[in-house]
């Protein structure tokens, strides 16, 4: 497994202290960029080769968030790739190395020109050195979401929103759907179906499903269309500690 060490950073946390959901997810992403950088399939050889990762779904589970100055350390293990299909465990520990949060992801291969999927070579399989599957209970790529919901003011595509490839990134999408969420959810585990990619200036339509402890948000198109399906289990309200 690849890994790296980081301490948590005052710009990483919220008011209470603790690591956001969104400086997680950094970490994650940061340490699959640093992976893919560090065994030369990073992104100046994507780009030479025309082709990017795109995420399809992301499972993420939090056992605790750590707090302001905690020494931690995010690993990540590429553990299968058929076709196109690539999957990536993520973990972070803290300093007794129990684990803090994990998580499972799924990602297509695609040609940047066409926009078509792409078999994914040799190389690239030998250069990941895949692993075994981290240990936590998996759930399944697609979410069932329900029909109805409640339907929030639209929002556009900023340039603050995308990344190096150009689109909405997989944590923007996230972020923005987090805003939806009842104040006091604290997040134990997020799910996020991704259907389709946004770009600058796209409108972003949040339809919110609000199950008590599971919250659906679903970011539109203006057709109803769905960008992104991302499920929030969690705990509210809630109170105080862990």
């Amino acid at each position: 497994m690849y890994k790296f060490e980081s301490r948590i950073r005052y710009s990483e946390t919220d008011s209470e202290g603790k690591l956001t959901m969104a400086s997680l997810i950094n970490y994650m992403q940061d340490c699959s960029i640093f992976h893919s950088e560090d065994v030369g399939l990073g992104l100046e050889y994507l780009k030479e080769l025309h082709l990017v990762w795109v995420l399809s779904a992301w499972q993420i589970v939090v056992e605790r968030y750590p707090m302001l100055g905690e020494r931690v350390e995010i690993g990540t293990q590429p553990y299968d790739m058929k076709g196109f299909i690539g999957y990536r465990n993520f973990a972070v520990w803290d300093e007794g190395g129990s684990y803090i949060a994990r998580a499972n992801s799924i990602w297509s291969l695609l040609d940047t020109v066409t926009g078509r999927p792409v078999a994914i070579s040799d190389e690239m399989v030998q250069g990941y050195t895949l692993g075994d599957r981290l240990p936590m209970e998996y759930a399944p790529r697609k979410i069932a979401v329900p029909s109805d919901g409640v339907r929030r003011e639209p929002l556009s595509v900023k340039r603050h929103h995308l990344d190096t490839n150009h689109h909405v990134n997989n944590q923007q999408f996230i972020d923005m759907a987090m805003e939806h969420l009842p104040e006091g959810f604290r997040i134990r585990q997020v799910r996020a179906e991704y259907k389709k990619q946004a770009f600058l200036d796209d409108v972003l339509v949040p339809r919110v499903i609000d199950e008590g402890n599971r919250i659906f948000v679903v970011l539109e198109d203006e057709q109803g269309a769905p960008y992104v399906i991302v499920e929030y289990l969690g705990q509210q309200p809630v109170g105080a500690g862990e």
